[in-house]
């Protein structure tokens, strides 16, 4: 979906007080430059509601494998990623898809927050056959777009014994076993178009929204949740964080008439990790994303929006100081 882009996060220090974490549970290598290369995959799926005995709609955006490589230190991270034709098939049965996909994680002191701005456009229908001309072809829609921008922010009490850091940036070593619970809130606006109806034809009549040719939402609400890092022999590690929010939806439907309808429905924000971390070496998989479901007015069931990405990173921390005897 993206083609290539840099991000820079920069940690927040405006605080008075200086932050120090116990490091019987975790050491921070603020001074040691992190490398990476990683092999990143977003995913955007967009799910259409049905009221019968049928299965709800779901428009996917094609999938590309992106290589990657970055660096942190001092607080400063930059990634660049590329889809490289050799990793993906020249050939798309699936049609292809463009655009904007931004995921930006902080962690600041003692917060996450997560900013998002996703904007792909070109969505197929799966199953294969499923509204196609032949049932070995995929329905696609080059006019279909997307857009989501959002930011979510949640306390992270226990941050002086658990760190996101260690889990999903690599620049910090989590040696015991910690969790935290965490609360706070986020708030995202997006819309789904088409030039035409976005029900396909042969379809329309067994979906509700069969009329819609455009969907827009705000969806805002308070959110609690819990994260754990569950550390082996000091050095292997699992993180599973996941968030629940309770949103107040503001939904409008334009077609041949525009309808609003304000309702309120959950969303959820996850983070899960699995891998190896020392003072030096980084090897793990993690993988971040969030759900929203939001109500419309035409009918009764949820529209489910779920995003996220997916990598498998190698990481080194390089000691840029020389030791003196």
């Amino acid at each position: 979906m993206t083609v290539a882009f840099i991000i820079f996060s920069i940690a927040l220090n405006a605080q008075k007080k200086k932050f120090q974490n116990d490091t019987t549970y975790y050491e921070t290598f603020r001074d040691k430059l992190n490398i990476r290369l990683y092999l990143s995959q977003k995913y955007v799926h967009l799910n259409m509601p049905s009221e019968g005995n049928i299965a709800d709609l779901e428009y996917k955006a094609n999938r590309k494998l992106n290589l990657g490589a970055g660096f942190s230190y001092r607080g400063i991270t930059v990634n660049i990623f590329n889809g490289f034709s050799f990793l993906n098939s020249k050939d798309e049965p699936k049609g292809k898809t463009k655009g904007l996909g931004l995921q930006i994680h902080l962690f600041p002191k003692k917060w996450a927050i997560d900013l998002i701005a996703e904007l792909p456009k070109g969505f197929h229908i799966e199953p294969k056959g499923l509204a196609a001309a032949s049932a070995n072809d995929y329905y696609y829609r080059a006019d279909i777009k997307s857009t989501l921008y959002g930011i979510s922010a949640y306390r992270v009490p226990n941050k002086e014994k658990f760190s996101y850091r260690a889990a999903i940036a690599q620049t910090e070593w989590q040696k015991r076993s910690a969790g935290s619970f965490l609360y706070g809130g986020g708030i995202f606006h997006g819309s789904l178009q088409g030039d035409s109806i976005l029900i396909p034809t042969v379809l329309e009549n067994q979906y509700p929204e069969k009329g819609v040719t455009k969907l827009t939402y705000t969806t805002v609400g308070p959110g609690v949740g819990y994260a754990h890092t569950l550390v082996v022999d000091q050095h292997f590690f699992v993180t599973g964080s996941l968030v629940f929010n309770a949103n107040v939806n503001f939904v409008s439907e334009e077609g041949a008439k525009k309808e609003k309808k304000t309702s309120f429905n959950g969303s959820n924000v996850f983070k899960a990790a699995i891998g190896y971390n020392s003072p030096t070496w980084n090897f793990s998989a993690n993988w971040l994303g969030h759900g929203l479901w939001i109500k419309g007015p035409s009918t009764n069931e949820n529209y489910f929006f779920p995003a996220g990405q997916v990598r498998v990173v190698i990481a080194h921390k390089f000691d840029l100081h020389k030791h003196h005897s």
